[in-house]
């Protein structure tokens, strides 16, 4: 049984709890993820080298990899930019090869967030809600492109997230896996299982 669930662990699915609010709205802090960790190729343990390649991160992609700066730290993004992307972030708009990331207003001041605007992001095929703050003016960042075997991340709650605008790109290796569903929310209570849902 053991060894089923190391194998399980290293190969397949392993659970996550999110510390933070830098995916919100998409997920909340006390939310469990799970994560399929052969949806961009088999790794070996410890090392993180990919020994069957399956498939690359799209994006739009929730991806959970190794803290570049600190890699014994899970991160939880979105993937932004793939290899060889052109990414720019100006006054609160995403910029992708020279264009700008469709984005629309969903609501102003939800009653999840009351300071931001909820607003629905096309990013590739993946449609997902992301929150800007209009009090808030944010980072700014001249046009970077992103390196062969690299990854730019960025969070949903795009004035509360650590990332890729901040320290740069993430490297192929450090990738753990693609999140793809939460399945428990615990907030210091009871547990709650009626979050649960697919991670869009």
């Amino acid at each position: 049984m053991l060894l089923i669930v190391l194998i399980v662990r290293s190969f397949i699915i392993e659970p996550f709890q999110i510390p933070s609010g830098s995916m919100r709205p998409t997920l909340e802090v006390g939310d469990f993820i799970l994560v399929n960790k052969f949806a961009y190729g088999l790794r070996l343990p410890v090392v993180n080298t990919r020994f069957i390649e399956i498939d690359d991160p799209e994006r739009g992609d929730v991806m959970v990899f190794r803290f570049p700066d600190e890699p014994s730290v899970n991160f939880i993004k979105r993937v932004v930019g793939v290899p060889g992307d052109r990414i720019r972030y100006e006054g609160k708009q995403l910029y992708l090869n020279g264009e700008p990331v469709a984005k629309q207003l969903i609501e102003e001041g939800p009653d999840a967030s009351p300071e931001q605007l909820l607003l629905e992001e096309q990013l590739g095929d993946a449609e997902h809600f992301i929150y800007n703050n209009p009090r808030d003016p944010g980072p700014q960042m001249r046009e970077v492109q992103v390196p062969e075997g690299h990854y730019f991340m960025m969070g949903d709650n795009r004035d509360h997230s650590n990332d890729s605008r901040y320290w740069g790109f993430v490297p192929e290796e450090n990738i753990v896996g693609r999140a793809f569903g939460v399945w428990m929310h615990w907030d210091g209570g009871l547990p709650s299982f009626t979050s649960v849902r697919r991670i869009e």
